[in-house]
């Protein structure tokens, strides 16, 4: 029988991509208010591996991802995703979204995201909300699955990525010694 243990704190990370880079300082604002200081960001990434989002947000979008400080409760991602949501809902023009924010978390051995999408791959963790296992990592790096977002197959955003990992764990260390 296998027991119960209590998961380790994980680091939050936050995908931010629009094609107004003005935005990203108030939506920035608002997210170390909710969720504390950030030690990691990225630069600038063109965010072309689709088209999909160009009908609502314009074309000419740009990524930027941030990882924070306080390591946070993996259970907690759901309302992570809640208060990102109203985040954008903030900053839309009517129906119509500027920005898209997108949580999810780093542990050592994968990265999840947050969706209120359900697909079969996709696990319920309440809210209304689904975890996204969308990288796994192994043997050294991060390994992509059949679904994992073009974006996150990039090098440049598993560079970054690798970063943020390596960050957690000293994280970890600390709070352990």
């Amino acid at each position: 029988m296998s027991q119960p243990n209590s998961p380790q704190p994980a680091k939050l990370v936050i995908g931010v991509f629009t094609n107004d880079k003005r935005l990203l300082a108030p939506v920035l604002n608002s997210l170390t208010k909710q969720f504390g200081g950030m030690d990691m960001i990225s630069p600038w990434i063109a965010f072309d591996y689709t088209r999909y989002y160009e009908r609502e947000m314009g074309p000419d979008l740009v990524r930027r991802m941030m990882a924070f400080k306080p390591l946070i409760n993996q259970a907690d991602l759901s309302t992570i995703k809640l208060a990102t949501n109203a985040i954008e809902l903030e900053c839309a023009i009517g129906a119509r979204r500027n920005i898209n924010i997108d949580p999810g978390y780093m542990l050592r051995e994968r990265f999840v995201l947050a969706t209120g999408k359900n697909f079969a791959h996709r696990i319920y963790i309440g809210n209304r909300i689904y975890a996204d296992l969308t990288l796994l990592f192994q043997k050294g790096a991060f390994q992509i699955l059949p679904w994992t977002y073009p974006d996150y197959k990039d090098g440049r955003i598993q560079s970054f990525l690798h970063q943020v990992r390596n960050k957690y764990i000293k994280d970890l260390a600390e709070l352990e010694s």
